[in-house]
């Protein structure tokens, strides 16, 4: 069964015992999450949401927090001696899926 739920302002498409991360969230690790599902495949079965499918849930469970990968990125103003060199990295959150719940009908 695979499903496609929302966090974190953005759609991710899951599948039982997949990993993937999100922007940090609050809870210890082997803490569960549950997302609600924008749609649900099963199958030959597809059920889409209005905007979520009711009675489904994703149940994940917190693998690590962590930081994702070091983004640099430059000002420069021409003619006046302004550069300015930047970085960031996002705070995350590691999860992994362990069921999706839900009717087909």
């Amino acid at each position: 069964m695979e499903a496609i739920v929302k966090t974190d302002g953005r759609q991710f498409f899951l599948t039982e015992g997949q990993e993937f991360d999100v922007g940090s969230i609050p809870g210890e690790p082997g803490d569960i999450r549950e997302f609600e599902v924008l749609m649900l495949i099963d199958g030959d079965n597809i059920v889409v949401g209005t905007p979520i499918v009711e009675g489904a849930k994703v149940r994940a469970k917190i693998e690590a927090h962590g930081k994702g990968k070091k983004l640099r990125f430059m000002k420069f103003k021409n003619k006046t001696r302004y550069r300015r060199r930047l970085g960031h990295r996002q705070q995350l959150t590691r999860l992994v899926v362990e069921s999706i719940e839900g009717s087909t009908n």
